[in-house]
């Protein structure tokens, strides 16, 4: 299927309800919209598409990749050793609040770092964050009370980190055009290694070395991913002299696109929690906690494998086909996880869902490459944001993805507090799985509303 046949007429829709009064700031938008895009054709023939300067972009992005994202899903290695030792007179809900502020704060300032890079301040805010970042991971060392750790690990950590990597996927994308999938491929297995490594630095360190050193030991090793970036990544582009409005609300009412960014919201509300509490669970079960802590590993290492597979087999049959199907079955296992009473039980879940969930979510922070998407390319590594690109004007792609972001971010701040919630008044898990399972399943009839109003049916069609 072609772009053509499922982008949908925001502009025309409009045109036939738009007072007279307003169409001279239209105009004035058209105006923008054929200056940027001439830019854009004119840029794309002169993309290196390789060479030194090009791959040692991908290798910046790689260790941010690591240090950002691959630090943020092993959480749940923190969300266990806070709630048995750090902080054991807090409870789940108020300790999940910790790790959901840092994901829902990679999406929420996408739109203005997304920007801060398309006005050329790339360096600088690269540098800036990764200045508050390596603080904020430092102040988490010393860090006794509850509040100082939602203030220096939850909200420090989560906006220095929207701030790195968003602009350093924008980038990447100014140096690939053909080989842009491989490019991302390479900076999303970061993620994967990242989730291994970090839960094993934890877990080894804490015994031995206590808290504050296993917390400046992995601010050091951040830093030092950081000055590799920093030296070797630069815009290869000079900054837009004109630039579309930072928000446009206008492309929510097609239903498509506004039924498509309310499944993601309901989805964030459950995806996170199984991830979040999985080696919490794995403890109060009765297995050895120096063996819990590897469970988030294993479900970052087999992250990878849904990585790998989910991009081809979207471009095969269609990546909303393909999301339904992963969320269907990733909620599955959501139901499954609560009732896991062995080590090999938990194996099995943490593998298989880190198979499914990972692709999902860590896909969404690829988003800025739409920016300068093709879809002849075949470029399929964003599986969230391909239908975000297909479901309007091209130009606009990275505005939409970026308010997309921002909503689902809420989704994602909210998710763990309400499962912490439920497991206070509860002895065991399975309530907390019934929730989350049931939510995530709430998002693919929504999903699929979508798709019906793109292709005029649900089960058949390609998108």
């Amino acid at each position: 299927m072609t772009s053509e046949t499922i982008n949908i007429p925001l502009d025309e829709e409009r045109t036939s309800v738009v007072p007279e009064d307003s169409k001279k700031p239209q105009l004035v938008d058209q105006l923008i919209v054929e200056e940027r895009q001439a830019q854009d054709n004119a840029q794309l023939d002169q993309v290196p598409d390789g060479g030194t300067e090009a791959w040692l972009q991908v290798l910046g992005g790689f260790v941010l990749a690591f240090s950002t994202f691959g630090y943020f899903v092993s959480w749940g290695t923190y969300q266990a050793y806070y709630e048995t030792v750090l902080l054991p007179h807090n409870s789940s809900q108020q300790i999940a609040w910790i790790g959901s502020l840092q994901y829902s704060m990679i999406f929420l300032p996408g739109l203005l770092a997304g920007r801060l890079c398309d006005l050329g301040f790339f360096k600088p805010t690269l540098i800036a964050a990764a200045a508050v970042m390596t603080t904020g991971n430092f102040l988490t060392a010393e860090c006794t009370k509850y509040w100082q750790f939602l203030l220096c690990q939850g909200f420090l950590l989560g906006v220095s980190s929207s701030c790195i990597y968003i602009p350093c996927i924008s980038t990447i994308s100014h140096w690939f055009r053909y080989r842009k999938p491989q490019a991302f491929a390479i900076i999303t297995f970061g993620v994967s290694l990242g989730g291994i490594a970090y839960p094993i630095i934890i877990r080894n360190l804490l015994p031995s070395v206590g808290f504050k050193w296993t917390t400046r030991t992995i601010a050091f090793i951040n830093l030092a991913a950081f000055i590799v970036a920093i030296l070797s990544m630069r815009s290869r582009l000079p900054p837009s002299n004109v630039l579309p409005n930072l928000l446009d609300i206008r492309p929510f009412a097609s239903p498509a696109y506004a039924l498509y960014v309310i499944s993601t919201f309901v989805a964030f509300l459950g995806l996170y929690t199984p991830l979040t509490f999985l080696s919490v669970s794995a403890e109060l079960r009765g297995i050895d906690s120096r063996f819990a802590f590897y469970l988030v590993a294993i479900s970052n290492g087999a992250s990878a494998i849904g990585r790998l597979a989910s991009g081809p087999i979207a471009q095969a049959i269609g990546t909303v086909n393909v999301l339904a199907i992963s969320i269907v079955l990733s909620a599955v296992f959501t139901y499954i996880w609560p009732f896991m009473e062995t080590r090999g039980e938990f194996i099995a879940i943490a593998i298989l869902y880190g198979c499914l969930m990972f692709p999902i979510c860590s896909s969404l922070f690829t988003a800025a490459n739409m920016l300068e998407l093709r879809i002849a390319s075949g470029v399929f590594v964003c599986l969230f944001a391909i239908p975000v690109a297909l479901l309007g004007p091209l130009h606009d792609v990275g505005r939409r993805t970026g308010m997309q972001m921002t909503v689902m971010a809420f989704g994602a701040l909210a998710g763990p507090p309400i499962s912490g919630a439920i497991k206070v008044h509860h002895n065991t898990f399975r309530e907390v799985g019934i929730y989350s399972g049931s939510v995530v399943l709430a998002s693919v009839p929504i999903m699929l509303a979508s798709k019906y109003c793109v292709v005029g049916c649900v089960f058949k069609g390609k998108f």
